[in-house]
């Protein structure tokens, strides 16, 4: 099934690695995700210290959510990735992974570099909502 993401692109606004706006039709059914954080099965935080592996944790956290909400990454109308540094490479290392990660399906994201986050040595959470059909799943 396709998704009901319609990405929405501007010729009047800056290049940008992602659309700058998307819908989804009347009739979807729209999905919150928790922030899907880098943990282990057991719990533990995904290699302390290393943004890009955390971030790579974090798709994989948030697949596993789509799954059981019967979604996939391209069923997802925007993101928001967090990132616990002040350094901008730091937030581009998550970023690219995060990107890769969704291909041609390049949603609506921001990227933010906060202070601390939830769980302990926590680098990166991800945020998403996604749209699907109201008669999917």
């Amino acid at each position: 099934m396709s998704s009901v993401v319609q990405l929405i692109r501007s010729a009047d606004l800056a290049a940008a690695p992602y659309a700058y706006a998307a819908t989804a039709p009347a009739g979807s059914r729209l999905i919150f995700f928790a922030g899907a954080c880098p943990l282990e099965d057991d719990g533990t935080t995904t290699a302390p210290g290393d943004y890009s592996a955390q971030a790579a944790r974090c798709v994989e956290t948030l697949e596993i959510a789509l799954r059981a909400s019967g979604a996939t990454l391209s069923d997802i109308i925007s993101t928001r990735v967090l990132v616990a540094s002040s350094s901008q490479a730091d937030l581009v290392a998550a970023w690219d992974v995060v990107h890769a990660a969704f291909g041609d399906h390049d949603v609506p994201s921001t990227l933010m570099g906060v202070t601390v986050l939830g769980y302990d040595d926590q680098l990166v959470e991800i945020e998403a909502v996604a749209a699907i059909a109201e008669d999917a799943r």
